[in-house]
């Protein structure tokens, strides 16, 4: 057994459908990997779909269930009945075109990684909403190539969506620390990278994360990845990079630069009397202005849409508010993003 491909599951059940069917159609000998799926959903619902699409397309489905099972307990608890060398980590949102695990094979050959990721990318069959997401989440203007970008301004580590490591290794680093809530794949990776193992990125081994399906949803979502960005910086020393802040520093300009655009001219009360003050508020505000305008402008070429562009530049706003509100409410709640209980 080369590889166990293991994925949490909650509820949604026709998400967990479109991920089972990606799997059947890989182009990759049957019986080269296994794929185990760690249910939490509350009285074992899933279990009657996963087991009729395990038959429906003939592909053999391993059930690790326990209500509620939190994310990172369940990625460990497919990992301890895994077979296979590699455990590759996966999210039930995402969908792996045919040649997925050929090109895992090929990047495992030519760099022969310990451990991996591949980047995460919007489907053509995408919906507008889910093509602007990934966008804000996946784009080089936005997130700096962090998520397995061609480009990167940092040390890239593998994500939970998309992300493989041998077994053996897994296991001698006592696999994801449950005690985070999020980010606990990117807490992994910076052990994994700690302990000089060798982590790379397989640029073609590309999943299709089709993310939140609305705005209040992501804007969740990214607040706890603020949260959690804090977390890291206080269980692993120099986690914390000046690129981190820049979501806050994005939304206090944009802030301020509101107030002082709208209310100064009215003259209701002078926010900044002083006048260099308010020519620096208002350069930061431009700069805003110019930073939300490009995701309008890449996505829209990019997707050829100019709808898609308008939904990049909200999608990419939620995303800068959302982390830096968690961001905020950690460092001064003093949150360590542990699970209750």
């Amino acid at each position: 057994m080369r590889f166990s491909l293991i994925s949490p599951t909650f509820k949604r059940p026709q998400e967990v459908q479109e991920f089972i069917q990606s799997l059947s159609e890989l182009c990759y000998s049957r019986h080269l990997f296994e794929v185990i799926l760690a249910d939490g959903t509350p009285k074992d619902q899933l279990r009657p779909i996963i087991e009729l699409e395990s038959k429906k397309y003939d592909i053999p489905i391993t059930i690790v269930f326990e209500e509620y099972l939190p994310v990172s307990d369940a990625r460990n608890a497919a990992a301890v009945i895994a077979n296979g060398k590699y455990l590759i980590f996966l999210d039930s949102d995402c969908l792996l075109p045919k040649n997925y695990l050929e090109q895992v094979d090929v990047g495992l050959k030519l760099n022969k990684w310990d451990a991996f990721g591949g980047p995460d990318s919007a489907s053509p069959e995408f919906s507008p909403l889910q093509k602007a997401i990934s966008f804000s989440m996946t784009s080089f203007w936005t997130t700096g190539g962090l998520r397995g970008g061609k480009l990167s301004t940092t040390q890239y580590y593998p994500r939970g969506f998309n992300m493989g490591v041998r077994k053996d290794i897994f296991d001698s680093l006592n696999g994801f620390d449950t005690r985070f809530k999020t980010g606990e794949d990117v807490e992994f990776s910076i052990r994994l990278v700690k302990a000089n193992h060798k982590v790379g990125l397989i640029p073609e081994a590309i999943v299709y994360h089709k993310r939140r399906s609305d705005l209040f949803q992501f804007f969740k979502q990214v607040r706890r990845f603020g949260g959690a960005r804090w977390s890291l910086s206080i269980r692993h020393k120099g986690q914390l990079k000046l690129t981190h802040m820049f979501p806050v520093f994005l939304i206090l300009s944009f802030i301020l630069g509101s107030i002082n655009f709208f209310v100064e001219p009215s003259q209701i009360f002078d926010v900044f009397e002083n006048k260099n003050m308010s020519l620096l508020v208002n350069f930061f505000f431009c700069f805003v202005v110019f930073y939300f305008f490009m995701p309008f402008l890449l996505a829209g070429i990019k997707y050829k849409s100019p709808w898609v562009g308008l939904l990049s530049l909200a999608s990419t706003f939620v995303m800068m508010l959302g982390y830096a509100v968690g961001f905020l409410e950690a460092v001064f709640g003093g949150s360590v993003h542990r699970k209750r209980g």
